[in-house]
């Protein structure tokens, strides 16, 4: 998430440049999800600009900025990780790929059924889905998500699993108090730690 409409659109667009060379990077199939995932980062930014200009609401674009946000990146992100890790080293990536399953079902579940709404605070925006159970939902989404990337064999997904339980934890209090939301710039960070990652690779 970004402040505005024009720095959503503008972080979208190079985070997303940065995730095509990445993919054109990739040298193995199994590289892919992790390369791709700037194209995601970026492709989310940039619904949430038509989600800054449609001035909140349940439409379209609020559905697909949570859709990206709740069920698809746990499973994305911990699947793209035990994909690149070598298959001596994948039992202890077992826990983040269940919670991340588990995690996604459950949230997929609440998105079919029950509405999603944004809400423009100043220069954050605020999604709101009436969640069960969300401690638990919350707890397993992290196990996923950073979870997976700090227990990676690779060095350079643990780091970016650091920036990214960094920046997540800057971004919580920042948007607590609706100051501004600085998700965006942790994004292109993550981004460009995926691209130093290609090209060691390439």
């Amino acid at each position: 998430m970004c402040w505005s409409a024009t720095a959503d659109l503008a972080a979208g667009t190079v985070i997303t440049a940065v995730g095509a060379v990445c993919v054109a990077r990739a040298r193995e199939v199994r590289e892919l999800p992790i390369a791709a995932l700037p194209l995601l980062l970026g492709a989310h930014q940039i619904v949430e600009a038509a989600v800054w200009n449609a001035g909140g609401g349940s439409g379209p674009a609020t559905l697909a900025w949570a859709v990206i946000a709740l069920p698809l990146l746990p499973l994305w992100v911990p699947l793209g990780v035990l994909l690149v890790t070598p298959p001596g080293r994948r039992a202890r990536l077992a826990a983040p790929a269940v919670a991340g399953t588990l995690t996604a079902a459950a949230l997929a579940y609440c998105l079919a059924t029950r509405p999603v709404t944004a809400d423009i605070r100043g220069r954050t925006i605020g999604y709101v889905l009436d969640l069960p159970y969300a401690p638990l939902l919350i707890a397993g989404y992290l196990l996923a998500t950073v979870g997976a990337l700090l227990l990676a064999a690779d060095r350079t997904l643990r780091l970016l699993g650091a920036v990214i339980a960094a920046g997540a934890a800057l971004c919580v209090v920042l948007w607590r108090t609706e100051f501004v939301s600085t998700w965006c710039a942790f994004a292109a960070v993550a981004s460009l730690v995926l691209l130093a990652r290609t090209r060691r690779a390439a």
